[in-house]
């Protein structure tokens, strides 16, 4: 009967002790909406539609694009040295920086991310003014939103 109540007793404390550190976790932030899409004009590299995916852990922010062009060639993982650009509402600009992305076959939408980036509560951020300059092989690819970014701009928690 000893064990019992020990183990019973064992169980609550444990019980309690999740729900302390669940009171007491960081509240998870989001960023809305997750995904937006953008028509992009990259020069004489192509253009099309674009899809940005965002993230939010506290001041913490992603973004992966996969970008409207595709590889000429194969291109190995973490070869691409990007730069995000995307503007404030504000007025400020927010760089997402960083070398990541997956491997990728020639005719591959090029994707790179996620890009690194600081963001505050309230920070309402669109691609559109801004830029996304890519790096490969010592070329640098310029591409620019067209138009206002869909279904709208990032809104950080």
């Amino acid at each position: 009967m000893r064990a019992k109540r020990t183990t019973t007793g064992a169980a609550m404390a444990v019980g309690a002790l999740a729900a302390v550190s669940l009171a007491f976790a960081p509240s998870a932030l989001a960023v809305t909406p997750q995904s937006a899409t953008i028509t992009a004009d990259c020069g004489s590299f192509g253009g099309g539609q674009a899809t940005l995916t965002a993230t939010q852990d506290g001041t913490a922010a992603t973004v992966t694009v996969t970008s409207a062009i595709t590889a000429p060639i194969a291109l190995s993982q973490d070869s691409i040295s990007s730069t995000l650009t995307l503007v404030d509402a504000n007025g400020g600009t927010t760089a997402f920086t960083g070398t990541r992305n997956p491997a990728m076959a020639a005719g591959d939408p090029v994707t790179v991310g996620p890009l690194s980036g600081t963001v505050a509560s309230g920070d309402s951020l669109e691609a559109y003014g801004g830029s996304l300059q890519m790096t490969v092989f010592g070329i640098t690819i310029t591409c620019t939103a067209t138009g206002p970014q869909s279904p709208g701009p990032f809104v950080f928690d």
